[in-house]
């Protein structure tokens, strides 16, 4: 093996000493952008192969163990504090963004669990400018963000789906393009926010105030609502298929040509709501007790 053009699908690596063998998929398919896929793929990196087709990769060879599995399953390993030092700090060589996101939340949620102490705000924020030098989607999802004031903060395009949410204030946040899904966020706070392009299918919003919230394009289909508030909330083209809005107010809200379809909407409050020109208002829904 003498050039890259030489490369079958199978390949020898020898890392820091640690002699290992895998693909060339296993290497590029998980993170095709990383530097490692590059080294494998793209021919812009020379690479260093010894007499018996050993390519040579002078890193951390423990740690390139556990990226590999990483590779293969997605799976990262439970570890020391120090050993995920290392195992980040070989992640950032390779440019492999979604490990290094996948470490930094695995100790944030253990930090939660070791200490028996809830996340802050300070935290959040502080992950979230830590992320942004590595990956274009952080992730909290199964994280417990009940009760923090996130207000105000830009939180576009996160992965919070699974997470516990209740009670958090997210007023005159961002969280535009970003993944809702199966949340509990029972009494959560949206007062004011932009969430166009949101996911919240199956979430638990039972309570939740989305007051002149901009949902535009959100989707929250078979998403619990019952009691929650969209008072002059812009809705846009939303989905609520399925949903249970028992009790919900939409009094003075926009709402677009947003869909209902099976949707309860039994003693839900519509006063003084808009919609688009040729659609009909709650076009679907299953209960008529709209007042």
């Amino acid at each position: 093996m003498n050039s890259k053009s030489d490369f079958s699908s199978f390949v020898r690596l020898n890392v820091g000493g640690k002699k290992l063998c895998t693909h060339i998929s296993t290497l590029t398919k998980r993170d095709p952008n990383s530097k490692l896929a590059a080294m494998f793929s793209t021919g812009d990196h020379s690479l260093c192969i010894d007499e018996k087709g050993y390519v040579y990769i002078d890193r951390d060879g423990k740690s390139f163990t556990y990226i590999l599995n990483w590779l293969r399953d997605g799976s990262v390993p439970t570890l020391e504090d120090s050993k995920y030092s290392q195992l980040l700090k070989e992640a950032e060589y390779f440019q492999l963004e979604e490990l290094v996101s996948c470490i930094h939340l695995l100790q944030m949620n253990k930090k939660e669990k070791e200490l028996g102490t809830e996340l802050t705000r300070r935290d959040i924020i502080k992950y979230i400018l830590d992320k942004e030098h590595y990956s274009p989607e952080p992730k909290f999802r199964g994280v417990n963000l009940s009760g923090i004031d996130l207000s105000g903060l830009e939180l576009t395009g996160i992965n919070f789906s699974y997470a516990c949410m209740k009670n958090t204030c997210f007023a005159k946040a961002n969280l535009s393009n970003s993944n809702f899904d199966h949340i509990d966020a029972e009494g959560a706070d949206f007062d004011n926010s932009h969430i166009a392009d949101s996911s919240f299918e199956t979430a638990n919003l039972k309570g939740a105030n989305f007051s002149y919230a901009n949902l535009g394009r959100a989707f929250f289909r078979m998403a619990n609502l019952q009691g929650s508030t969209f008072y002059k909330a812009k809705l846009g083209s939303s989905i609520l298929d399925g949903t249970n809005l028992q009790g919900a107010n939409f009094n003075y809200a926009n709402l677009g040509s947003s869909q209902f379809r099976e949707a309860d909407l039994e003693g839900a409050s519509a006063v003084g709501i808009e919609y688009d020109e040729g659609t009909i208002p709650f076009s679907g829904y299953v209960s008529p007790y709209i007042h």
